[in-house]
């Protein structure tokens, strides 16, 4: 680490001194993230689970930022879907070696840590981390404006937009306690559908209203038809950076009137008006992929620390399985992932 360099470790919201410094590495940035920002230790979530912050320091300067909790024995800064570091420079070597040792410092004697990153970090790897591509997140540039991110939707998307507008649903932002309560109510019966297995964390009442508070950083829009709300969508954002969806729950009675299509361009058409500059819509499968937009890749580093290095061993053995059930004959892979339980 260069001797100009020097990591900073955080438990809580940052004294003003630091907060501005923080703030205004931040402001310059390319795709500052709200979990990458001092409002990352106002969230809900980290109940028990020890929030931090590391911030690279250049004398005096933030250069870098990685936010992540510690659960046990592990350290996670980010998830795959959600990198939550972030170094602006042309030469990241320099702030990302200072935000590996202080990663490493905090860590102590935890066995695993895990961190995403948009970008490849060379640093982490030489420290042992195993790297691994995630599937990464579509991405959209909102930048376009309005006109052009429509005419990019898949037909289908466009269609399905059109003919829930037809059909009298209407989006608005969720401004009550009586809006909260119609979400976590969906929330809830989404939780129970049959329609597919949710492994979503339970998410009581109370934490649906603290979250509502947190309006500088998040928003909740509801889909309403003939009066009663059937679906709603939850994002992240940074002011003129970037915004992340989080959450989209609905009523399965009410899909056929399609309001996750009209959800998501309206959060789009908040995003374009808010001067956002991009959309990470939190995955790459087929829906999202039909919003336009590419696929941004997202980087895995792990550090096992456990005996015999137990979580690089059972991931690489379901590598194994996986690559072996493709190569078997189609009809043999469908009924040997039926006894499984795989498909």
């Amino acid at each position: 680490m260069s001797a100009d360099y020097s990591f900073v470790v955080l438990h809580a919201f940052p004294p003003p001194e630091l907060e501005r410094a923080w703030r205004c590495f931040l402001g310059g940035g390319e795709l500052p993230s709200h979990y990458c920002a001092p409002e990352f230790f106002r969230e809900p979530f980290w109940g028990g689970k020890a929030p931090f912050a590391i911030l690279a320091l250049d004398r005096g300067n933030v250069v870098g930022v990685a936010t992540g909790i510690r659960e046990g024995p592990e350290i996670q800064c980010g998830q795959p879907s959600r990198p939550q570091l972030l170094v602006e420079t042309s030469d990241r070597t320099a702030p990302v070696n200072a935000l590996t040792q202080g990663l490493l410092t905090e860590a102590g004697r935890a066995q695993v840590l895990s961190v995403y990153s948009w970008d490849p970090l060379e640093a982490l790897r030489s420290c042992g981390f195993r790297l691994r591509p995630m599937e990464g997140n579509v991405m959209l540039d909102l930048t376009l404006g309005t006109e052009l991110l429509f005419k990019r939707l898949d037909k289908k998307r466009r269609n399905n937009i059109r003919f829930a507008v037809k059909n009298g649903l209407e989006v608005f932002e969720a401004s009550t306690r009586d809006d909260v309560m119609a979400y976590y109510q969906i929330f809830c019966a989404w939780r129970h559908s049959s329609r597919k297995k949710i492994v979503a964390a339970e998410t009581s009442l109370e934490m649906f209203e603290k979250l509502q508070i947190l309006k500088a950083n998040r928003r909740l829009f509801l889909a309403r038809h003939s009066g009663k709300i059937i679906a709603g969508i939850s994002f992240r954002f940074f002011p003129g950076g970037l915004m992340e969806y989080a959450a989209n729950v609905s009523r399965d009675q009410a899909l056929c009137l399609k309001p996750n299509d009209l959800l998501v361009w309206k959060a789009i058409e908040w995003g374009c008006s808010e001067g956002i500059r991009r959309f990470s819509l939190g995955g790459a499968h087929r829906f999202l992929r039909e919003f336009g937009g590419i696929v941004a890749p997202i980087y895995r580093y792990r550090l096992d620390r456990t005996w015999l290095r137990r979580y690089d061993l059972r991931e690489s053995m379901s590598d194994w399985g996986r690559e072996w059930l493709r190569k078997m004959p189609g009809p043999v892979e469908q009924k040997v992932r039926r006894v499984l339980g795989k498909s």
